[in-house]
Formats: structure tokens, C-alpha cells, sequence
């Protein structure tokens, strides 16, 4: 198959470029939602830049339960608008990257005394199919008992009276926004990861016209000139709005988010499930490969939004869900492999409970023009961009007298495409197998590389023929550290156990038993000290100890 062409991002070219060049669009936040402004925004014409504080996806867009899916809990509280927006919006995302945007069948269990009734919940999956535009195979169906406890034996079979199945999607949302920030490069974007918004930068009319930044890697400061600053950056859009002295009117409403992650043969679900929760929520159980993941929580969230921790309150919460919806697997502490814990940055309702508010987005235009955009799904993150991207096409039209082009990302496939639909996916699966078996691999890492990365596991590969060893799967690690290092702007290996690979979550095991080798291999691709790896071999280790481990005085 043909070599995929990369654009390679050297950090110091792309300061330079950022010093140099005035920008028709700067973004703030290197998450989903700014990751899709960029992309809209470039590839409409706009010169566009993108700074991220951190790495790209290390806030919400790396914690949330990786599902691109239609929010059916909406419908009871009447928001229709939502329901079909991001119902629609599954199946174009999923032709933009099926590789990383996976059908995933849904199992909704009808329980005595529950939330869902069969009649409503028929009806309701009903509506759901009309208003997301459902077709074929994927239209929902209603189970009886017998038939849900076949699909999914270990259901509460004493007060289970049946089931709805329907169709959604699961995917990793740091992998999304990281090609999506990818895809935008071959339109002239310039992204930025490590480089923190201090201040804005003003013309004679007050109006923002730039951004002060902080290189977090060097400590060195430098201004970033543009027409119109977007702020995308989730939780702390309040932050950069009192910076801006324009937090005025609407605020964020933070609240967090737990998931626990179990091996699968732990909890054994055949597909995911949406199940009852006794206080009257509903969570997600959801098998991924080697793991099973579970969540989520919604608490008030008003602490530190850079440190995220899972206490024993979510653990036990999450704990006791799965326990008395699975009453045959009696999960413990001991049991949990992983955690993530993130924040979703919605729009404060007064009188409104956590579950009750809306997840709908806004636009906030402060007087000095700098737009902010919060709220909104993972789903939705295409539409969130067009709306943002229109009024700023709007504004150089009435403004500039310029006109750009029309939206078109519902055609942009994604880097790591193009693949015709789900089944050339698979299709494509099995030939990567084919090529890694008989090396020793399991089915699992041919999958895992292809949903991961798609065809950009050719490249990986070639990689991996270059590096020696008596372990394939070390070999297989490094290979797709040279790839991040190379293609994807990586500055530390925490990043790329976390948001690159997403193992520290799904495949933890491998983190202990490899980091020792990228840590040597970091050490020569980035000539960095002795010191500097010590560092960074804390962090891993912390990070470890972080996501795995649960004690009384993290409540």
C-alpha cells in the first residue's frame, strides 16, 4: 500500500511561523472542539493558529466515556433539538473516521420499578431513530427477557422484563482530536501544544487583536497577532474571560465526571449496556479489548481544575452500580485496573440539579470581540465549529469585505483514512493481522493498532522493522513513540502513554513493563539529561499509582 505523506512539526519552525505571521483566526484550547474550530476554519481559507496550555486532549477531550453518541437521556427532558443534532451527527462522523469511530450496539435492560418502561422506551428509541435519522440494521429493536439475557447473560435475570438494543458509536476522543488537529495542518493551520494564553492583545478600539503566550517548555513569552481570538478551552473559558475583564452575565458550571476501568474478564459484558442506577441515574458499561470501563458520575466540581482525582466516593459509587445491575460479578477495590476522572464545562442554570443541565453549547461575545464557546457533547464538536466559524466568516465579510468558503468537514476525511465504511475497516483489520501474527502478535494488537491509528499503522510498522529486540510488543511501543515524536508534536512520554496511545487507561500493564524502554528511547530522540528522565520517570509512576490505586484519603 502506498507510504502515508506527513507534514512533520518541528516546535521551533511553528514558533517562528506563529511570531511571523498575522493570523486571520487564533483558538484558544487544544481540546475537540478547538481542534474542529481549526480544521473548519483553515480549511474554509482562514490563516489559522491554535494554542493549547498543555498537551492536545489533556482536558475534557481526553475523560470522557468515548462515545459519539445521540444522548438518548435527552429525550426525557424534551430536548429534541439536541437529540437529532448529534444523532445526525454519529453517522458523519463516522464516515469521516470509521477506523476510529466504531459501531457500537447498545443494550438498554428494562428493570422492575426502573427509569425506562418497555411502552415509553419504545416509543423513545422510536423517536430516537426518527429525530438521528436511524437506519437499516441499526434501528432499534425491543427485546424480551429471554432474548436480553441471551444477548447478556449476566443482566439481573429475577427483575429484568426486557431490553431495548440500538445502535451507537465508541471511539478515543484524544485520538479524534489529535487527527483532527492533524487534518487541519493540510489546510495551513499552525497548532501549538505547551503554550499558555496570559493576556490578549488590543488595537486602539480595545478590540482583541492577539494573544500574549508562554512557551511552558522554555518559559519564554511571545505575542501571536490575528483579526479574531476564539476561546475553546473548555473548563477554563472563565478563566481566559477574567483575563479578558469580560466575565460577565452566563458562567460555566463544572462538574466531574469518574470512570473505572476493569479487566475484562472481571465484567464480561458482551456489548455495552446503559443500566439503572438506584438515586436515578444511568451509566455506561463498556468493553474495550482487554478492559471493561464503567461510568460515569456527575458531581459539582469547584476545585482544581488542573488536578482531577478519582476519591473513594466515586469508586464506591460506581462500584455499587455495577454490583447491583450484575449481580452475579461482585466487583472490589482490588479489581479496578484504571481510572479517568475530567470536567464538562457546562452552562450554569440556576435551580438546575447537575443530571437536569442542558448540554446544549453557547457563544459568548465579549465587547472587547473575543468569542468564547463552551457546553456542548463530544458528538457534537463539527456542529459546534460551524456555528462559531460562521459568525467569524460573517464578521470578515461585514468587516473585511472578504468572503470564505462555505463549511464542508462533513466531506474532510480524517488522517489515518480514507476508508469507505466500517467494513473496509475490518477488512483492513484483517490484513494488518495477516502481516503481524506471524510475528508473534495477537489479533487484539492488529486491532488495536488499526483503530488507533488506521492507515497510519503502516508507518508504524515500517518503524517497528527498524528497531531491534527479543520483545515485539517493546519494539512495537517504541515504534509508535518514533511516530508521535515524529508526526504529532509530542513533548513528553506521560503525554504519550495518556493522549497518544491511550494505554495508561486501557492497557496499564504495558505502561509498567515498557516505560523503562521509552523512557531510554525518549532520552535519545530528544537529547534530553539524566535529570530531566528521572523527572520524568516519577511522573509515569505517579501517573500509575494515580489512575490504579484508591485510598480513604483521596474521599
Amino acid at each position: 500500500m502506498k507510504k502515508i505523506e506527513f507534514t512533520n512539526l518541528k516546535r521551533s519552525e511553528t514558533i517562528a511561523t506563529l511570531k511571523e505571521t498575522e493570523f486571520d483566526l487564533i483558538v484558544i484550547g487544544g481540546g475537540i472542539t478547538g481542534a474542529g474550530i481549526a480544521l473548519d476554519a483553515s480549511s474554509r481559507g482562514m490563516k489559522v493558529a491554535l494554542v493549547e496550555k498543555g498537551d492536545y486532549a489533556s482536558g475534557t477531550s481526553s475523560r470522557s466515556t468515548k462515545l459519539i453518541h445521540g444522548g438518548l437521556r435527552y429525550l426525557k427532558q424534551f430536548d429534541f433539538w439536541l437529540v437529532k443534532e448529534v444523532g445526525s451527527e454519529r453517522a458523519i462522523v463516522h464516515k469521516l473516521a470509521p477506523h476510529l469511530v466504531l459501531p457500537e450496539k447498545m443494550l438498554l435492560p428494562l428493570i422492575e420499578n426502573g427509569q425506562y418502561g418497555k411502552w415509553l422506551t419504545s416509543i423513545g428509541l422510536k423517536v430516537y431513530d426518527i429525530l438521528a435519522q436511524v437506519e437499516g440494521e441499526d434501528k432499534r429493536k425491543m427485546l424480551e427477557k429471554k432474548e436480553a439475557m441471551k444477548l447478556e447473560p449476566l443482566l439481573p435475570k429475577k427483575i429484568l422484563k426486557g431490553a431495548g438494543y440500538y445502535a451507537e458509536y465508541r471511539t478515543d476522543d484524544a485520538r479524534l482530536t489529535i487527527e483532527n488537529i492533524k487534518t487541519g495542518l493540510q489546510y495551513g493551520s499552525v497548532p501549538i501544544n505547551y503554550t499558555k494564553v496570559v493576556e490578549f492583545l488590543y488595537d486602539e478600539e480595545e478590540h482583541v487583536s492577539g494573544v500574549i503566550v508562554k512557551d511552558e517548555l522554555s518559559d519564554e513569552q511571545y505575542e501571536i497577532h490575528s483579526k479574531y481570538v476564539i476561546s475553546a478551552a473548555g473548563p477554563w473559558v472563565d478563566d481566559l474571560r477574567k483575563v479578558n475583564h469580560s466575565k460577565k452575565g452566563k458562567r460555566l458550571h463544572l462538574t466531574k465526571g469518574v470512570h473505572l476501568v476493569f479487566p475484562h474478564e472481571k465484567l464480561p459484558v458482551k456489548q455495552s449496556v446503559y443500566f439503572d442506577v438506584p438515586d436515578g441515574r444511568m451509566i455506561f458499561a463498556v468493553p474495550r479489548g482487554k478492559i471493561t470501563y464503567v461510568g460515569t458520575t456527575d458531581t459539582n466540581y469547584n476545585d482544581d481544575k488542573d488536578d482531577i482525582g478519582v476519591n473513594l466516593a466515586d469508586t464506591m459509587y460506581i462500584l455499587s452500580a455495577v454490583n447491583n445491575m450484575f449481580p452475579n460479578i461482585d466487583l472490589e477495590m482490588e479489581d479496578i485496573i484504571s481510572s479517568w476522572a475530567g470536567l464538562r464545562p457546562l452552562i450554569h442554570e440556576e435551580g438546575k440539579s447537575t443530571s437536569e443541565l442542558s448540554r446544549k453549547d453557547e457563544i459568548f461575545v465579549s465587547y472587547t470581540g473575543l468569542i468564547s464557546i463552551a457546553g456542548g457533547k463530544l458528538t457534537g464538536y463539527r456542529k459546534m465549529a460551524e456555528r462559531v466559524v460562521n459568525r467569524i466568516a460573517k464578521k470578515f465579510e461585514e468587516e473585511h469585505k472578504i468572503e470564505f468558503k462555505e463549511v464542508f468537514t462533513d466531506k474532510i476525511v480524517l488522517s489515518g483514512g480514507p476508508f469507505k465504511n466500517f467494513k473496509e475497516v475490518k477488512k483492513y483489520i484483517k490484513t494488518i493481522n495477516q502481516q503481524v501474527m506471524p510475528l508473534g502478535f495477537s489479533e487484539y494488537d492488529g486491532r488495536y493498532l488499526v483503530t488507533t491509528y488506521g492507515k497510519q499503522s503502516e508507518v508504524i510498522l515500517e518503524e517497528f522493522e527498524k528497531i531491534a529486540g527479543d520483545s515485539i510488543h517493546e519494539r512495537l511501543i517504541l515504534a509508535e513513540l518514533r511516530f508521535s515524536t515524529k508526526y504529532e508534536q509530542l513533548q513528553s512520554p506521560v503525554d504519550f502513554f495518556i493522549y497518544r496511545t491511550g494505554r495508561m487507561y486501557f492497557d496499564i500493564d504495558s505502561v509498567r513493563k515498557h516505560h523503562e524502554a521509552v523512557l531510554k528511547e525518549f532520552q535519545r530522540l530528544f537529547k534530553v539529561d539524566e535529570a530531566t528522565i528521572s523527572n520524568y520517570q516519577d511522573a509515569i509512576r505517579y501517573q500509575i499509582e494515580r489512575h490504579s490505586k484508591f485510598d480513604v484519603e483521596r474521599v
